[in-house]
C-alpha cells in the first residue's frame, strides 16, 4: 500500500501572529504602517482585530497606555522599523516608569540585513533594553507563538510593564506550520506573590501598638486590583490614609479617612502625617522623589513597612523595617484575615482630619478679574458625571486636577506619573475612551502639551469618540515658569509663548466643536453648556498667567517644609 504524505497546513508569520493576538483576547491595536510591517498590515486588512490609525507613533503608544490604565488590559502597539520604532521610545519609557502593561511590536529590516545599516534599520532592542521589562527579536518564525505568549505573561504579571517584540520583515512573510496555541514555560521568571505570614503578623502586632499609624497607597494597589481590600483595611482600623498621584481614587476624595495626595504638591495634612507618623504602611508605592522629597528626613519617626511586588523597590530609597514582597491584593487579604486589636488612635485621627479642615487646598476664590485654573477644575468636577474618566497631560494643570478634582474610584485618573511626559494627554484620553465607550471622558491639557500631540484630534470623528478636552491656556509652560519664578530669580527663559495658534480654528480644522471661555462671570454657564454638547469638544479656557501650584515642597526639602500654606 502506497504511503501517503500529508502536508502540514502552513500560514504566514503575519497571520500566525494575529491568531496569537486573538488567543490573548486583544480587542484592538494602535498602530502606524510602514515598509517593514506591510505584510502584517496587509493581513490586518482581513482580520477581526481593528487597528486604530494614529497620526504619530508616539500617539499610538500613549493611546495604548490610556487604554491599559483605564481597563487593566495590556495595550498593543505596532510601529514600523527605524524612525517608526524610535518614535515609540518615549511612551515605552513612560509605561516602564508607571508599570503599565504594553506589548509593542516594532518592524525590523529582514534578518539578512540586520547590522548592515540597511534603510530604516535601528537597533531598537539596544535602545529599549533599559526601559522594558523584557524584549525579543524574532529570528525563527516558528518561535512566534512562544514569544507572544511569554510577552503577554511577563507584561501583565508581577510588576507590570512594557515588552518589545522586534519583528524582522521576513518573519512575517515566511510560511510556518506552527500553531498559535502553545504551553507557557518560563522557569527563570517566577514573581513572588505570597507574603511572608511572619512578616504580616509582625506588621499587625505593630499596628495594634501604634499611636500614629498611617496607610500610604500607590499605583501598585490599582495594578493589583486591590482597591476594595485597601479601602476595607483603612476602614477596619480607621487609619488616616495618604495616596500618591497614581493612587488617587482608591479612597474617594470625600472619605473622611483620606488626607489627600502627599509629596511635593500634596496636602498639608498628608505631608504632616508622613512627617509625624510612628508606623507607615506603604502598599504599592515606590517612594519616588516627588513623594519622599528628602529621603534622609522622610518619616523619621516611623517604623516603615513596605509591601511591593517588586523586591528591587524595597529599601531602594527609604530604609524599610518590615519588607514584604507580595501581590498587594493577596497581602491585604492576609492582613484583613488576622484578628488584631484596633489601635487607639482617636486623637491622631482627629488631628489629621482637623488639619484637612484648617489648611485645605485653596486659591483666591474671590478673584473676578481673571479665571483661576483651580476654579475650572472644581467646576468641571461638579458638572461632570461622577464616574467620568479624567485624563491629564503633564504640568500645572495636572497638579491642580490632583488637588481639586473629586475622585470616586480607582482607574478614574489617567495620567503620566514617573516620567512626566508632555503630550501624553490627548492620545491617552483617546485610548481610555476606546476602553470605556460607555463613560464620559475628560482630558485636561495645557497649551504646551496640547501642541505636542494635537494631531491625534484627527482620530475623533472617524471613530465617533465623544471626548471633552479642557485646554487651560496660560500662554506659558506653566510649571517651568513657576520654577523659574521661584528658584531662578524670576528669569523666564523660553517658558512664555509670545505667539500661539488660534486653537478654535485648529478645532475647526479637525472638524470638532470649539468653545473659548475668557470671562470669569460666564465660566460656569459656558462649561456646563460645553460639557453637555454631543461629540468631541475643545474647551479653551484663558486662565491666569501668574498662578502657582501651591503648596509646594521646595526641591531637597522635607515634607513638612511646605511653602504656600496659609
Amino acid at each position: 500500500m502506497e504511503n501517503l504524505k500529508v502536508q502540514e497546513e502552513k500560514m504566514s508569520g503575519a497571520r500566525l501572529l494575529l491568531e496569537c493576538l486573538q488567543n490573548q483576547g486583544v480587542e484592538l491595536i494602535f498602530g502606524y504602517p510602514g515598509g517593514a510591517v506591510l505584510p502584517l498590515f496587509d493581513t490586518l486588512y482581513d482580520e477581526a482585530i481593528p487597528n486604530i490609525l494614529t497620526r504619530h507613533e508616539q500617539g499610538a503608544v500613549h493611546a495604548a497606555q490610556g487604554y491599559a490604565k483605564a481597563t487593566g488590559k495590556p495595550g498593543v502597539v505596532i510601529a514600523t522599523s527605524g524612525p517608526g520604532a524610535t518614535n515609540v521610545v518615549t511612551g515605552i519609557a513612560d509605561a516602564n516608569s508607571d508599570s503599565t502593561p504594553l506589548i509593542v511590536f516594532t518592524g525590523q529590516v529582514t534578518t539578512d540585513r540586520i547590522g548592515k545599516d540597511a534603510f530604516q534599520e535601528a537597533d531598537i532592542l539596544g535602545i529599549t533594553v533599559p526601559i522594558t521589562k523584557n524584549s525579543y527579536q524574532v529570528r525563527n518564525v516558528n518561535d512566534l507563538p512562544r514569544i507572544v505568549q511569554e510577552a503577554f505573561h511577563i507584561a501583565t504579571t508581577g510588576r507590570q510593564g512594557p515588552v518589545v517584540i522586534d519583528l524582522p520583515k521576513d518573519m512575517t512573510i515566511q510560511q510556518t506550520p506552527a500553531k498559535a496555541a502553545c504551553d507557557l514555560h518560563i522557569p527563570s521568571y517566577q514573581p513572588n506573590t505570597i507574603p511572608s505570614i511572619l512578616q504580616v503578623q509582625k506588621l499587625m502586632q505593630l499596628l495594634a501598638q501604634s499611636r500614629k499609624p498611617l496607610l500610604l497607597i500607590g499605583g501598585g494597589v490599582i495594578y493589583a486590583n486591590a482597591e476594595a481590600e485597601a479601602k476595607a483595611f483603612a476602614h477596619k482600623y480607621q487609619l488616616p490614609t495618604v495616596s500618591t498621584l497614581l493612587g488617587l481614587g482608591i479612597l474617594p476624595t470625600s472619605d473622611p479617612l483620606f488626607l489627600g495626595m502627599g509629596g511635593m504638591h500634596g496636602s498639608y495634612a498628608a505631608n504632616m502625617a508622613l512627617t509625624e507618623c510612628d508606623l507607615l504602611i506603604n502598599v504599592g508605592c515606590r517612594f519616588d522623589d516627588r513623594l519622599a522629597t528628602a529621603p534622609q528626613d522622610f518619616a523619621k519617626e516611623a517604623i516603615v513597612a513596605h509591601i511591593d511586588i517588586d523586591p528591587a523597590e524595597i529599601g531602594k530609597i527609604i530604609q524599610t523595617d518590615i519588607p514584604i514582597v507580595a501581590d498587594a491584593k493577596i497581602c491585604l487579604e492576609k492582613m484583613l484575615e488576622i484578628a488584631s486589636e484596633p489601635p487607639q488612635i482617636g486623637d491622631w485621627r482627629q488631628l489629621c482630619q482637623q488639619r484637612m479642615v484648617d489648611k485645605p487646598f485653596t486659591y483666591d476664590r474671590a478673584c473676578t478679574e481673571e479665571i483661576k485654573p483651580q476654579k475650572v477644575v472644581e467646576l468641571v468636577s461638579q458638572i461632570a458625571q461622577p464616574d467620568a474618566i479624567v485624563v491629564t497631560d503633564v504640568g500645572q494643570h495636572q497638579m491642580w486636577v490632583a488637588q481639586f478634582y473629586d475622585f470616586h474610584y480607582a482607574r478614574q485618573l489617567i495620567t503620566s506619573g514617573g516620567l512626566g511626559t508632555m503630550g501624553y494627554g490627548i492620545p491617552a484620553a483617546i485610548g481610555a475612551k476606546f476602553g470605556h465607550r460607555e463613560k464620559q471622558v475628560l482630558c485636561f491639557v495645557g497649551d504646551g502639551g496640547f501642541q505636542m500631540t494635537n494631531q491625534e484630534l484627527a482620530i475623533l470623528n472617524e471613530n465617533q469618540l465623544d471626548i471633552k478636552f479642557i485646554l487651560l491656556n496660560n500662554r506659558s509652560l506653566g510649571m517651568v515658569r513657576q520654577w523659574q519664578e521661584s528658584f531662578f530669580n524670576n528669569r523666564r527663559s523660553n517658558s512664555v509663548f509670545h505667539s500661539q495658534p488660534d486653537f478654535m480654528k485648529l478645532a475647526e480644522a479637525y472638524g470638532i466643536q470649539g468653545v473659548r471661555i475668557s470671562e470669569s462671570s460666564t465660566l460656569k454657564a459656558q462649561l456646563k453648556a460645553a460639557l453637555a454638547m454631543t461629540g468631541p469638544v475643545l474647551i479653551e479656557v484663558i486662565t491666569s498667567l501668574t498662578e502657582h501650584v501651591l503648596p509646594m515642597v521646595p526641591p531637597g526639602q522635607a515634607n513638612d517644609q511646605m511653602i504656600g500654606v496659609e
